[in-house]
């Protein structure tokens, strides 16, 4: 089996996951200054267009090429908005397990985008590709991830103890860090419906 990804797209009713390109750094640089994005991810605040720049030209093409995941950027069929990012990560080749991280950008939520994103590359990760394990990590406080690793039926394994740095609002206005616990969910292919079919362009 390859230890790389192959350069695809997927598709959805609503959505296409596509390979980041340069029309997209305006958008990425909105999406991620979000503070729910701030406060439960790694990305540099505040996050500069230099950074989204740096993103969709070097960093996310080579989580595929250097064989660790793959990225992709989530728009809108009808739109081509940008609705958010599916990231495929810590890939083992030899276990065929990763983990899969979202994003979504704030005037997106609440439409179901993260759940039927996340289920596309499920259903690829496990149809295509072969994969047996799909693992979800989400902080203790973060409701929002959790319901939906809920909604796409993953499995709760446990808790990994002060794991996470997330980040709060400070009485200034500003941020500070905070530790906070990480919940495991798995995916298996068993899990999903098998009806579904992958959507791969």
């Amino acid at each position: 089996m390859s230890s790389t990804f192959p350069d695809v797209s997927l598709s959805t009713d609503r959505l296409v996951l596509r390979p980041f390109d340069e029309e997209d750094v305006p958008a990425l640089t909105e999406m991620m200054n979000d503070e729910a994005v701030t406060a439960w991810t790694q990305a540099p605040h505040p996050y500069t267009r230099d950074d989204a720049y740096d993103w969709v030209t070097r960093v996310a093409p080579a989580e595929r090429t250097g064989g660790r995941g793959i990225v992709f950027a989530v728009s809108e069929f009808l739109t081509q908005r940008l609705v958010g990012v599916v990231h495929l990560r810590r890939t083992d080749w030899r276990t065929l397990a990763a983990e899969v991280s979202y994003v979504v950008a704030p005037w997106a939520r609440g439409e179901g985008y993260a759940a039927e994103s996340v289920l596309a590359v499920a259903r690829w990760l496990f149809d295509v590709q072969k994969f047996e394990r799909l693992e979800l990590r989400t902080a203790a406080d973060n409701t929002a991830a959790q319901q939906v690793a809920q909604k796409l039926g993953g499995i709760s394994e446990g808790v990994l103890r002060n794991a996470w740095i997330a980040r709060t609002r400070t009485e200034d206005g500003g941020w500070t860090d905070i530790r906070t616990d990480l919940i495991v969910w798995s995916l298996l292919p068993e899990d999903l419906d098998p009806d579904g079919g992958s959507g791969v362009l």
